[in-house]
């Protein structure tokens, strides 16, 4: 198997740029081919994981810094093996040991990244917008690992690869969207790669779990859950994000389980 080709901005293939950007912040801003070309190098390392091929160090001598300010488990550890397996020096800085505690503001943090000459910056904040805060302070490429409640690209790029490894295609999949689509950055970034790919995209939630005029994001909203999954193809289904409700958004967690 051949590597996966080199995606640094400005990397050519045939003379044309095949991912121009120097972040990834969002789904937001990519476009179609875009998508598709991180899911296609994404292809390529699932059956040498799976083979255990010996590890590629195309990142071997640069530092891999994951700055993490809300607690993580599947995300942090996929981030830390990869680049581990890629070669990097993969450091974890956590929010309860950074000077965040102490009163340290985002900007000044990232400074202090800047200054620690990392070569790339993994960050998950609860803050929507401060991954490209951070970006637009750095010098290194950063990676969006989830922002509040704006987005979670990586996890949308690896449902899409699920999926199209599943059904054989993405266009015209009708993929239902249940749950708390209001405060969920994972909803988001799905909506926004699902329907950059021509999938038929539903979301069902409780009114006062839809965002309003969610219809702008070419979604079919429901409310009643059978209805949504008349037809469906694929269903994704999302917890209540309480880490970012502020009120009474729904009676009970038990009634919203069992309607």
């Amino acid at each position: 198997m051949q590597p996966p080709i080199d995606h640094r901005p400005g990397a050519q293939i045939q003379g044309r740029a095949v991912f121009p950007h120097a972040h990834l912040t969002g789904i937001s801003g990519l476009q179609p081919h875009e998508i598709l070309f991180l899911l296609d190098e994404a292809e390529q390392w699932i059956e040498a994981n799976r083979n255990r091929a010996p590890s590629d160090h195309r990142l071997d001598g640069l530092t891999q810094i994951n700055a993490f300010f809300e607690n993580s488990t599947r995300t942090l550890l996929s981030f830390e093996i990869a680049g581990k397996r890629l070669g990097a020096d993969v450091v974890n800085m956590h929010a309860a040991q950074s000077s965040v505690k102490k009163g340290e503001t985002l900007i000044d943090t990232a400074m202090t990244l800047n200054a620690m000459r990392a070569d790339v910056i993994v960050i998950r904040h609860m803050s929507s917008g401060a991954v490209q805060l951070i970006a637009d302070k750095v010098d290194c490429p950063v990676l969006n690992a989830g922002d509040g409640s704006h987005e979670h690209p990586t996890q949308a790029l690896l449902d899409a690869l699920t999926i199209r490894r599943r059904r054989g295609a993405i266009a015209h999949q009708r993929v239902v969207i249940c749950g708390d689509i209001l405060h969920s950055r994972v909803a988001r970034s799905n909506i926004l790669a699902l329907t950059a790919l021509a999938a038929e995209v539903r979301v069902v939630a409780p009114s006062t779990l839809m965002p309003a005029a969610i219809e702008k994001m070419h979604v079919t909203p429901f409310t009643d859950f059978d209805a949504a999954l008349d037809g469906a193809d694929v269903v994704m289904m999302l917890r209540l994000q309480n880490e970012r409700m502020s009120g009474a958004y729904i009676p009970s967690t038990r009634e919203y389980h069992l309607n």
